[in-house]
């Protein structure tokens, strides 16, 4: 995959394990974001990166921010990101946060039922709320169907008991699934938000923006089995391009289209550096041999999300030679910390204790979902940087 100068520049120069962003990568992304998809205004989701120098360069290319709590709000609203450009986008809400966000200046609330909507009236008064719609998730990594949104019936009834209530019912939303690899789920999704626009008509209720939520792939992924994530970003934007056109003409009023872009913009400039604890070889129960490597970085400090993805993986000081099929697992004694036994991955034979590696598409979520410090092993530090120019990577 492609890695900025700036990050190879900081990789090579590490001698701790660390967590590093390019900003000037992030940026380009946003800028990117915004030729593909022009209608659209970008609240990103502060989950999936919430690093203080990342949303102050998002805030001011203009982004938004989706948050999920009164403290991911705090961070967007300390990073610059203003109050109106700041939603929140969780539907699950206490009635403490409820009242904490509206005291920080928060007028827009997510939902997706009758309790949270009379919580919102009363601690939140005259707020703007969008209901959230359910989704299958099918072709999504994460598909994130079964917590969050009702059905097209039950928006009816959020947005009339919003409305009953002194809020104002703004909007629909939905969530394609997290890392949504299948362009046809977004051409779904805007069915979906016709079919409840039309419905709310017959009541009286016209929203006026649709937040289309995230979903946008990272391209810098491996499967389990170790082949490269190949998601199809043109058709991908074109079926929201064209979705957007189809939506507007059903609607009777101007409507505005957020998205909600989380690992999409950082998930590719970010990386690990770490270093090699172990490689080594062990029967397995069946009597056959396996050779495992283990790195000081795994699930429960940075790489949370190796039950679904394997990151890139760069031996610096090993770019040719022989190799062998290893599994690969993090520090700790936790069997969740490890790559499928059945997805080995080509490592350097050579490779010895104490080599650094590279772990590639680490942006995103590699912040969020850090332990405190599981086994003893302690939350990897992180650092932002700047970097101009694209160059290959090398990496297996």
């Amino acid at each position: 995959m492609l890695i900025s100068t700036e990050l190879r520049a900081a990789l090579t120069a590490a001698t701790d394990d660390e967590i590093l962003f390019d900003l000037a990568a992030i940026d380009r992304g946003l800028a990117r974001l915004a030729r593909e998809l022009p209608a659209t205004q970008v609240r990103f989701a502060v989950k999936a990166c919430p690093v203080d120098e990342v949303l102050a360069v998002l805030a001011r290319g203009g982004t938004g921010f989706d948050a999920a709590s009164p403290h991911e709000i705090a961070q967007a609203l300390r990073a610059g990101g203003p109050a109106h450009l700041v939603h929140y986008g969780n539907t699950v809400k206490s009635d403490q946060d409820i009242a904490a966000a509206h005291l920080m200046g928060i007028r827009e609330f997510a939902t997706d039922s009758v309790p949270d909507v009379r919580a919102i009236a009363a601690h939140a008064p005259g707020a703007r709320v969008f209901c959230r719609l359910v989704t299958t998730g099918e072709g999504a990594l994460w598909p994130l169907s079964r917590k969050h949104g009702c059905s097209v019936r039950d928006a009816v009834t959020v947005l009339e008991t919003a409305r009953a209530h002194g809020l104002t019912p703004a909007g629909l939303s939905l969530h394609v699934g997290s890392q949504q690899m299948d362009p046809a789920a977004w051409r779904s999704a805007f069915s979906t938000l016709t079919a409840a626009v039309g419905a709310l008509r017959l009541h009286g209720i016209h929203p006026d923006h649709v937040n289309l939520g995230g979903g946008l792939p990272a391209l810098g992924y491996h499967d389990r089995q170790g082949n490269p994530l190949r998601p199809g970003m043109d058709r991908i934007f074109a079926e929201i391009r064209e979705g957007i056109r189809r939506l507007r003409r059903t609607s009777a009023r101007p409507l505005r289209i957020v998205l909600e872009p989380g690992r999409h913009l950082v998930a590719d400039h970010g990386a690990i550096r770490a270093r090699v604890v172990r490689l080594t070889e062990r029967r397995q129960h069946d009597g056959r041999p396996q050779r495992w490597l283990y790195l000081s970085c795994g699930r429960f400090n940075g790489l949370y999300e190796m039950d679904q993805v394997q990151y890139p993986l760069v031996f610096p000081t090993h770019p040719g030679g022989p190799t062998v099929p290893a599994v690969i697992a993090g520090p700790t004694c936790d069997s969740d910390d490890a790559y499928a036994a059945e997805h080995p991955v080509p490592v350097p034979a050579a490779v010895q204790s104490g080599d650094p590696v590279w772990i590639l598409a680490a942006g995103a979520y590699s912040v969020s979902y850090l332990t405190s410090g599981f086994n003893g092993f302690p939350p990897l530090p992180h650092r932002a940087l700047y970097g101009a120019v694209l160059d290959e990577a090398g990496s297996r």
